[in-house]
């Protein structure tokens, strides 16, 4: 690992690529931190910290703590999500945006920018409405009016165009991928501040030596259940035939395979069940109706209706976001253009029915690993009564799931290099034209 470590940082390319990254990142946290002006932070946060199985809770999460903080940077990358998310729905469903994302680099162009025009728009709509619910908030303003919502409207509008601005770069300049970093680092902010509080707690004898262990091994358990999962794939054996290439000489046939993911969905399944899930409590957090205030109660995270309809949504998410962002039949068609098939299967229609059959089969898996890893959590916080240490499988596959794909990026970039080193300083001589070029 101190070798690996050490030749990231030898690598003038990837010590430029580091450095660029760790400085855009403290640029948005810096930011993250900036309250907008106008608003007494102090009554903002004794309000919204009842908020916390709301939308507005799981909202702030993925924003740092941003909403319950007023920040500049309070949307934080979520618009750009939301935005692309959309799209993603769209394609299935609108012919025009599934042809622009198979033209390859115009199409995806046409695409990217009207992801961001789309990203303007929403970060508006949910500026003002940020601006409208912090008005309700008796003494949070200190200036209410139409002042205060424009400014507002313009300065959160502003803020997450600069963060989808400043996602974009780390993409393009440095390691990873910059909207997921951005995620990344929001959610993992909060990670320390919980664990000095938890063995803060411990210290005051408040919660026991048993319940403290069961928090560690749960979060060693999950974590290794979550890299391995993520890195879980079902390889499909591809055959590639024997070509003609060039003068005459012939390529032979080459084995190789399509990995199909055991978790194609990723994280998204939760999302929406997550977002599903809690519109109960958040209309109830609203408003007085006591009915609905019942319904807020039966979904709690703490009773058994909770967890099945939670873990419900979660299978039924899982499949529905796999077929959206995996199409078994252009696989196919991809497979027979290159010439390339399964052996024993008909190429084209037979071979998009054998995959899809197969998807069908890991899935189901994949859904219910999605949904004990996003319900073992509250079992545990639950049975041992911590409170101070909150994690839940959303944040935790983001976690890991960016983590790894970072990783993964860097050593393509150490290989590449050593490949790159290896043709510079080898003994290998040119021969004939080629000491021209």
């Amino acid at each position: 690992m101190d070798n690996w470590i050490g030749k990231l940082w030898r690598s003038p390319e990837v010590r430029e690529k580091l450095t660029f990254t760790v400085f855009i990142l403290l640029i948005y946290r810096v930011g993250a931190h900036i309250t907008a002006p106008g608003i007494d932070v102090n009554i903002l946060q004794q309000q919204t910290g009842q908020l916390g199985n709301t939308l507005f809770g799981v909202y702030d999460m993925f924003t740092g703590g941003g909403l319950s903080r007023a920040t500049i940077f309070a949307l934080g990358i979520m618009p750009y999500i939301s935005a692309s998310i959309m799209f993603q729905l769209l394609a299935a469903v609108f012919p025009t945006v599934e042809k622009l994302q198979k033209e390859g680099d115009e199409g995806r162009k046409k695409l990217t920018q009207w992801t961001r025009y789309t990203t303007v728009a929403l970060s508006a709509i949910q500026a003002y409405g940020y601006a409208m619910f912090l008005q309700s908030i008796p003494g949070a303003i200190r200036t209410p009016g139409v002042g205060f919502i424009f400014t507002t409207v313009l300065a959160l509008t502003v803020g997450a165009i600069f963060v989808m601005w400043l996602g974009e770069q780390i993409t393009e300049r440095g390691v990873g991928n910059g909207m997921s970093l951005l995620i990344f680092f929001s959610i993992i902010e909060g990670f320390p501040r919980e664990l000095v509080s938890t063995w803060e707690l411990y210290r005051l004898n408040q919660i026991s030596t048993l319940a403290l262990v069961a928090l560690v091994l749960v979060l060693v358990g999950v974590t290794a259940a979550v890299v391995a999962m993520t890195m879980a794939a079902r390889k499909i054996p591809v055959q590639i035939p024997r070509k003609v290439v060039g003068r005459g000489r012939i390529q032979e046939g080459q084995k190789s395979f399509v990995p199909l993911r055991v978790n194609s969905a990723g994280v998204m399944p939760i999302i929406f069940a997550q977002s599903f899930i809690i519109v109960p409590g958040t209309l109830a957090a609203f408003s007085s109706i006591p009915w609905l205030q019942g319904l807020a109660d039966i979904f709690q995270p703490n009773n058994w209706v909770y967890y099945i309809t939670y873990a419900i949504l979660i299978l039924f998410f899982t499949y529905f976001y796999t077929a959206i962002i995996f199409n078994p039949v252009d696989l196919a068609e991809n497979l027979k253009k290159q010439g390339a098939f399964v052996p024993g299967v008909k190429p084209g229609a037979r071979t998009a029915e054998y995959i899809d059959r197969i998807l069908t089969r890991i899935t189901l898996p994949g859904s219910i690993y999605l949904a004990i890893v996003a319900l073992l959590p509250f079992w545990i916080f639950d049975i041992f009564g911590i409170t101070t240490f909150i994690f839940g499988g959303t944040s935790l596959l983001i976690v890991v799931g960016v983590g790894l794909d970072t990783v993964q990026q860097l050593q393509q970039m150490l290989m590449v290099r050593h490949y790159d080193g290896f043709m510079k300083k080898g003994r290998v001589k040119m021969r004939g034209r080629q000491r021209y070029m």
